[in-house]
């Protein structure tokens, strides 16, 4: 589909783009507090409630990448995409199990990354960098996705052309913009975009689902539409999974759920909470948002049903919107999906930089610097994060990162041990781990690229053949080296870093369970 510059949806864009900036930059005013200090820059003071941590953390785990390529896959492949709904619900018990006890550690011992956790609780150099690196290295593509995300919306209104400078100029503005404000007011700026991020992510979907079927004759139509759409794909698709593809479905859920808060910007946006009473509380409510994302995957089968032919897939919501709607509110939907990449690509930056800075930086390179050059280092970490990211989509072919970001949840899973069984047991070794962790990521990502960088792969023994997310097969062999070789190193007399933790150092109090 070509994409002819659209005048009108573009000034409603860009009203909507400058309003975001306004509240990033106000931000830095907003619950004010000391900003040379790593807890406040990067943390947001650890005191934002429910209503503010429910936005933060949806505006955080659903991005704008979301929004696109989830429909995006439903478009291309049917039922199969769909996985990412029981992920979103599997997580949040997981949630409720786990993030009271580190948000409860961390506040006692001022941690602020989850390889500060490991640091105070295995005392393990090695293993904290591990862990640290891990989180950077998965954080990278995806900021880069989000400007992806972003870079898809402003194409969809027509801004393109054969030089870089008409087609990548927008957003080069938007990065300096994101850089400009995260830089000044730090996790502050996302929490208060992500109020209006999510506002207009919920007025535009609720419009899609209620509006485009009553023009395409009800869902029953949709559907059939969709259904003989993909049966005529090459492979043939459905509607409906095929039991053949039942385990990579369900292996893909529990494994992005188990990845899913592993990642360094979910768990910074559960640190920045006040209580532990409000990340139970969240868990509880965030599901809200998996309803959401129920709806926002229809839209990959409406785009069938409409009609669309997009340049490619990841352009079906754009193009679905600039067909179905007047251009003004074409423009309102597209805003939201670039403003929706901005929320998620300032925490990760955040999360990225407050991990270099604590775990890489002052443990490594300068073991005695102070509060203030912390979040001086952070701040212009953030900002290198950013312009690596926007690199990977100015100087690369986009299909990297979007390939990487596949990586992503599997290495990030290999850190699972060491954190979430950390946070109950020491019994594991902390040399134990670190092989295990090795071995997880070589073998990851071993199966990754033999696999032609798919997420799932099929282990064939003899007759026996099961097809499953290859995150989880990593992670088996993790655990397993993990708890097989520790008592290997205890007996081999390799020493166990001080426990800087206290059992009561996990526990809320009743006031932080309110």
């Amino acid at each position: 589909m070509a994409h002819d510059l659209n005048i009108e949806a573009l000034v409603v864009f860009a009203a909507f783009f400058i309003l975001v900036t306004v509240l990033g930059f106000f931000a830095a005013r907003w619950r004010r507090g000391d900003l040379a200090k790593l807890d406040e820059w990067g943390l947001g003071g650890r005191q934002f409630g429910t209503i503010v941590t429910w936005f933060l953390v949806g505006g955080d785990f659903y991005t704008a990448y979301t929004v696109i390529a989830v429909p995006a896959a439903v478009f291309g492949t049917g039922a199969a995409a769909f996985f990412a709904l029981p992920y979103t619900i599997v997580v949040y018990p997981i949630v409720f199990l786990i993030m009271p006890r580190l948000w409860a550690v961390s506040k006692r011992n001022g941690y602020v990354t989850p390889a500060d956790f490991i640091h105070g609780r295995y005392g393990s150099r090695p293993l904290v960098l591990a862990v640290a690196l891990t989180g950077l290295l998965a954080t990278m593509p995806y900021i880069a996705l989000q400007l992806v995300g972003m870079q898809v919306v402003i194409a969809a209104m027509g801004v393109t052309g054969d030089s870089w400078l008409a087609r990548d100029m927008p957003l080069i503005i938007a990065f300096i913009i994101l850089a400009a404000y995260t830089y000044s007011s730090g996790l502050r700026a996302p929490a208060l975009i992500a109020l209006v991020k999510d506002t207009m992510i919920y007025i535009m979907v609720l419009a899609a689902v209620i509006i485009i079927p009553i023009e395409l004759g009800g869902y029953d139509h949709i559907f059939d539409l969709a259904s003989e759409a993909l049966s005529h794909r090459s492979p043939a698709r459905s509607i409906i999974l095929p039991e053949s593809g039942y385990s990579a479905y369900a292996t893909l859920a529990l494994g992005s759920a188990m990845a899913a808060f592993m990642y360094p910007h979910t768990i910074t946006g559960v640190l920045s909470s006040a209580s532990g009473g409000v990340i139970r509380r969240n868990a509880v409510l965030l599901p809200a948002y998996t309803f959401l994302l129920g709806l926002i995957a229809l839209l990959g089968y409406m785009a069938i049903a409409m009609g669309v032919k997009p340049s490619s897939p990841n352009f079906a919501v754009p193009d679905l919107f600039l067909a179905a709607f007047p251009s003004w509110f074409a423009g309102f939907a597209l805003a939201a999906i670039a403003i929706g990449a901005l929320v998620p690509a300032a925490i990760m930056s955040i999360a990225a930089a407050n991990l270099f800075t604590r775990n890489v930086y002052r443990e490594f390179i300068n073991p005695k610097c102070g509060h203030a050059d912390e979040a001086k280092v952070a701040k212009l970490v953030s900002l290198v994060v950013k312009l690596g990211a926007l690199g990977f989509i100015l100087f690369l072919d986009p299909q990297f990162s979007i390939e990487f970001q596949l990586l992503g949840g599997c290495w990030i899973l290999q850190t699972f041990p060491a954190i979430v069984f950390g946070l109950f047991t020491r019994k594991l070794h902390s040399t134990a781990l670190l092989i295990g962790w090795a071995a997880g990521m070589a073998s990851g990502t071993w199966l990754a690229f033999a696999n032609g960088l798919k997420p799932v792969y099929t282990l064939s023994v003899g007759d026996f053949h099961y097809t499953a997310y290859i995150g989880l097969f990593a992670f088996a062999l993790n655990l397993v080296l993990a708890i097989v070789l520790t008592p290997i190193c205890d007996r081999l007399g390799l020493a166990r870093g001080k426990d800087r933790t206290e059992e009561h150092h996990y526990e809320l109090t009743a006031a932080e369970k309110a």
